[in-house]
């Protein structure tokens, strides 16, 4: 929670203790990266015309999280509130998208956080303490860092 809170947010829930779809607050805007809450709960933390960004979710068998993401957009056809699907795949690396991430990241607007790094020849250790899903951040394969 301290690690979020330097980072520049306002509130922090610390989700072992309480559940932010059951506060009563409303937000304008969610970044669901967990997936750990159903569309439904999410849209009950949202005002009238909130936004909820579907970033991922855990991992399940065959189409998870793409099925959870798809039920999640089928259900949204009925509520005030968008949701919206991340393309995190199709995310295209070219240098007019390098260049506005080098400056938002110059700028402090953007704050990358690194929990560990891994060499390349330790890649299922790094695959498993990711699949724990206590990060405190990006896990880095194959990078040295300084």
């Amino acid at each position: 929670m301290d690690l979020v809170r330097s980072l520049g947010a306002d509130e922090v829930v610390d989700y072992t203790k309480e559940d932010f779809t059951r506060t009563g607050r409303r937000h304008d805007l969610l970044v669901d990266i967990a997936g750990s809450r159903s569309g439904r709960a999410c849209r009950r933390a949202l005002t009238r015309k909130g936004t909820h960004v579907l970033v991922g979710g855990p991992g399940g068998r065959w189409l998870q999280p793409a099925g959870r993401m798809v039920a999640t957009l089928a259900a949204s056809l009925f509520a005030s509130q968008r949701t919206v699907l991340t393309d995190v795949v199709r995310c295209t690396a070219n240098k007019r998208n390098l260049m506005t991430l080098t400056e938002l990241i110059e700028d402090g607007r953007v704050m990358p956080v690194i929990d560990r790094s891994y060499p390349f020849e330790e890649i299922p250790a790094a695959i498993a303490y990711q699949e724990e899903g206590h990060a405190a951040g990006k896990v880095v394969i194959g990078a040295r860092l300084q």
